[in-house]
């Protein structure tokens, strides 16, 4: 999934974008308010991490516009919000919250809740209630990063874990390649390489046992398509 983070402070940019990364997310930052809008339009996010104070503007209002309709959202109106601020009063909570935003935590704040606390709202768009997702033989764990086909552990590296967790939160749904690059590689990837075929094809052959039937399939011209019963 990808992620936009809209903080000021490079320090704790720098540092909620290690930590995401390493939990898989694609990850790209923006310093302000402009910055932010420039991206939303341009890019697909599934989630983003707003902090309140910026230095044009201030979180309240930028959600405000992407709830009015006033910024166009490339990844469309489902977009997530987790507002990140040391403003911990009441009537900065409920005021964040009534203004769009579906989760709120307060600096300072263990990384390990932050993660909880994306998984859960972006488990909201699949109707998931948890953090396992199952499709046929296929399980994957998103909050410890362990994927199984039955019972046998599949050693995936991070796009590859990306790659299938998109795939099965939408089993029998052709996805285009063009979307995945959008939601499991952040801004610096090259539209014009093949890393998306590159990486299916990868993730694929680590599927498919020997006995197996390839889980991934191929729909030419379209994209690609997870089999809703793997067995």
């Amino acid at each position: 999934m990808r992620l936009l983070v809209v903080e000021d402070e490079e320090d704790l940019a720098g540092a909620l974008r290690v930590g995401l990364v390493r939990a898989g997310y694609a990850v790209d930052l923006a310093g302000d308010a402009a910055a932010a809008f420039e991206l939303l339009r341009v890019n697909a996010y599934d989630l983003m991490l707003l902090d309140l104070n910026l230095p044009d503007s201030d979180g309240f209002a930028v959600c405000r516009a992407v709830r009015s309709g006033a910024v166009e959202l490339a990844g469309g109106p489902e977009l997530r919000v987790l507002m990140l601020t040391a403003r911990g009063a009441l009537g900065d909570r409920v005021r964040g919250l009534d203004e769009g935003a579906d989760d709120y935590l307060v600096k300072p704040f263990a990384l390990a809740e932050l993660l909880a606390r994306v998984r859960a709202l972006l488990r909201r768009d699949t109707g998931g209630t948890s953090a396992v997702l199952t499709v046929g033989e296929l399980t994957l764990d998103t909050a410890r990063h362990e994927a199984r086909r039955g019972l046998r552990r599949l050693r995936l590296t991070r796009k590859e874990f990306g790659v299938l967790e998109y795939l099965m939160t939408r089993p029998g749904q052709v996805v285009p390649a063009e979307e995945l690059l959008e939601h499991v590689w952040d801004a610096n990837a090259d539209p014009f390489t093949e890393t998306v075929r590159v990486t299916v094809g990868t993730l694929r052959r680590k599927l498919t046992g020997d006995d197996d039937e390839p889980p991934i399939e191929t729909v030419i011209g379209r994209g690609y398509r997870l089999r809703e019963r793997t067995a």
